[in-house]
């Protein structure tokens, strides 16, 4: 990890980027089901896979990876969607999200190797 003002910059600004971006998706999608979060999981994910095969600069994956992608997707609500549906549909929730995530980076590793 660069350990500089940069860094710290880029992380920071790829922060506010993502979180607007996800706040976005929460509002287009409705956040009652968990729908939003396990779109912008899906996405992030897949994202993060293209970018681990692209990107060369570490400052790209500073800005993209740590900064936007990390406060794109969200884990802590992605726990209290689970937990808010209940057992069941929280549980089909919590193996639907791992299952759509895990395919989608694989996807974009993939499609990022292709390009």
């Amino acid at each position: 990890m660069e350990r500089t003002p940069l860094g710290f910059l880029l992380v920071a600004f790829g922060g506010f980027v993502g979180a607007v971006a996800r706040h976005g998706v929460a509002v287009a999608v409705g956040d009652a089901t968990g729908a939003g979060t396990l779109l912008a999981n899906v996405l992030g994910s897949f994202a993060l896979g293209v970018l681990l095969t692209r990107a060369a600069r570490r400052r790209t994956r500073l800005f993209v990876g740590t900064g936007a992608l990390s406060s794109f997707t969200t884990y802590s609500t992605f726990v209290a969607d689970a937990v808010t549906l209940g057992t069941t549909a929280g549980a089909a929730y919590v193996a639907a999200s791992y299952a759509a995530g895990f395919a989608a980076a694989a996807a974009g590793l993939f499609i990022g190797k292709r390009l």
